[in-house]
C-alpha cells in the first residue's frame, strides 16, 4: 500500500506538481464505515498493514494506542470513534494511514485507522464544492470541501482539524472517558 503513495509522489515532476497545484490536487481516498473520505496526498507519509497498537491508560476512547514505526512512537486514532461512531471490528482490509500534521509549528506523525484504502485520485479545484452547512454527519470544521467524482461526492477532510493535538487533549480534559469507544469497552464489544 505504501508503494501506491510513493509511486504517486514520484510520478509527478516539479513542473507537473506546480500545474497540479494550480488545477487540482491528488487525494488519497479511504473508507470509514460506509462513507468515502479523502485527504491531500501531500500529508500522507505511508500506509501500513493494521497492527494492534499498544494501549495507553487514561486516554480518550478514540486513541487506540501507540505503535513503534521504525523507532518513532506514533499515536493511532480510530477515525470512526473520532467521528462519534462506534469502533469497527478489524478486517483484513483495515489499515493505518500515517499522516503528518502541524501542531504548534512542529510536524507530528499520527496514525489513523481506516476500514480500507481505495485509491489516489486527482480532483480539480473546480470539482470541489464548499462544505455543506447541513446534512453532513461530521462537524463542518472537519470538512475541507466535497470533491465531485462523476455523479458522487467524496468528503475532503481537513486533517489538521480532525487530528488537532490541542483539541484532542481538550476533549480528554472535558470528559473523553465517556466516548463511544469507552462505552463499548465497558460492554465487552469487540475491539482490536
Amino acid at each position: 500500500m505504501g508503494t501506491l503513495i510513493r509511486a504517486a509522489q514520484r510520478s509527478m515532476t516539479r513542473a507537473a506538481q506546480e500545474e497540479a497545484a494550480s488545477q487540482g490536487r491528488q487525494y488519497l481516498t479511504f473508507a470509514v464505515g460506509s462513507e468515502l473520505f479523502a485527504t491531500a496526498i501531500a500529508g500522507v507519509r505511508e500506509i501500513i498493514e493494521y497492527r494492534a497498537p499498544t494501549p495507553v491508560p487514561m486516554m480518550p476512547g478514540f486513541l487506540r494506542g501507540i505503535i513503534n514505526l521504525r523507532g518513532r512512537v506514533v499515536p493511532v486514532i480510530d477515525l470512526s470513534v473520532r467521528f462519534g461512531r462506534e469502533a469497527k471490528a478489524v478486517t483484513r482490509r483495515t489499515c493505518i494511514v500515517i499522516l503528518e500534521i502541524t501542531s504548534a509549528g512542529e510536524q507530528q506523525a499520527i496514525g489513523v485507522v481506516v476500514d480500507s484504502v481505495s485509491e489516489v485520485l486527482e480532483i480539480a479545484d473546480a470539482d470541489i464544492e464548499p462544505a455543506p452547512s447541513f446534512g453532513a454527519k461530521l462537524r463542518s470544521d472537519f470538512i475541507q470541501g466535497m470533491g465531485k467524482i462523476g455523479e458522487k461526492f467524496v468528503i475532503l477532510l481537513d486533517i489538521d482539524h480532525v487530528l488537532s493535538i490541542d483539541e484532542l487533549a481538550m476533549l480528554d480534559d472535558i470528559g473523553g472517558a465517556e466516548s463511544p469507544a469507552r462505552a463499548a469497552e465497558g460492554t465487552g464489544a469487540a475491539r482490536a
